[in-house]
């Protein structure tokens, strides 16, 4: 791995203190702080349009920031944005691959864009492909590759010139589910090699693959930790998982229960959310009967990531609501 002049050993590779991105009067990103550390898997999990991809974009010094303050590998995300780009990999959600080329010509391009010296074009060139597994596309167009194919391609070029640090923004976007789970392989594999791994998702189950997360909604971090410490520290309230006929038409009558936060969709049943699982779990069972809703079973569990999403979410909603019925 290419050695960083810019940081020290016991530094984080990442840190942000206050970051934040306007455009006009619009804030996609509002004063995020956080630090990542070396060779870890750092998740920024979000709805679409929370701010990944600014902050991303921020990090990677092909945006600057409207206030704050960051270092990537040491470097400055304002001041040094060239030296950031040249010892970091970047993968965005369209994979930036030129589909008129074939998947050794876009290597070759790439090649040339991290000016890789030529007697390590070739070794690099065979590393991608078998990493990437495309022996056999080699001399394929990108245009007929499917979406897992050129994921695979995306990812290799963006690590030609053996950057110790990937961002890698909404990846497996677009891409069936065993090709999501073979690309996880992957990443898993470079962060054992000592790759920092910095990954933006809406997949609430790639967030599980993370050794930490930052939770972003509306443009501010509302939590961070990793996945079991978002599960046990963050979630104030308990769940109940409901079983039964007609999920749909009951969600309504389960969520004006009083003392049920908020009720979901979850797989074939619901999951609902409550400040006294044990008192609320009796006035559901009534609200299926009157509902004339067959039970199958009702269960206190472990909340999931996306329990506690969404009742960071919900928290944060009824907190601003509150402060503009007050300021109002």
């Amino acid at each position: 791995m290419n050695t960083i002049q810019g940081m020290g050993t016991n530094d984080f590779a990442v840190t942000l203190r206050d970051i934040s991105r306007r455009f006009g009067d619009f804030t996609a990103v509002d004063r995020v702080s956080l630090d990542v550390k070396r060779g870890e898997i750092f998740g920024f999990l979000g709805p679409n349009g929370a701010g990944k991809s600014t902050t991303i974009r921020m990090l990677c010094g092909i945006l600057a920031p409207t206030g704050g303050t960051g270092t990537v590998a040491g470097f400055d995300i304002i001041r040094h944005p060239e030296q950031i780009k040249a010892v970091i990999g970047y993968m965005s959600q369209k994979f930036s691959l030129y589909e008129d080329l074939t998947v050794e010509e876009n290597i070759d391009f790439y090649s040339g864009i991290y000016k890789i010296a030529p007697d390590r074009k070739r070794e690099r060139k065979e590393w991608v492909i078998a990493m990437a597994g495309l022996q056999a596309h080699r001399a394929s167009h990108t245009a007929v590759l499917s979406a897992g194919w050129k994921q695979r391609l995306a990812l290799g070029c963006a690590l030609l010139h053996e950057p110790p640090f990937i961002f890698l923004d909404e990846p497996t976007s677009g891409v069936d589910p065993i090709s999501r789970r073979n690309f996880w392989n992957l990443i898993y594999s470079l962060a054992e090699e000592g790759t920092t791994v910095f990954v933006t998702t809406h997949y609430m189950d790639e967030a599980e693959y993370c050794d930490r997360l930052g939770l972003i909604y509306r443009g501010e971090l509302i939590a961070i930790g990793a996945p079991d410490e978002l599960k046990t520290l963050f979630m104030r309230e308990e769940v109940v998982e409901v079983l039964c006929e007609q999920p749909h038409e009951a969600l309504e009558g389960i969520e004006a229960i009083e003392g049920v936060s908020h009720a979901a969709l979850f797989g074939a049943g619901l999951h609902v959310v409550s400040a006294d699982a044990r008192a609320t779990m009796p006035a559901i069972e009534d609200a299926l009967a009157r509902l004339n809703i067959s039970l199958r079973s009702m269960d206190m569990i472990l909340p999931t990531l996306e329990d506690v999403f969404v009742s960071l979410i919900d928290e944060r909603d009824r907190m601003e609501q509150r402060q503009q019925e007050f300021t109002g």
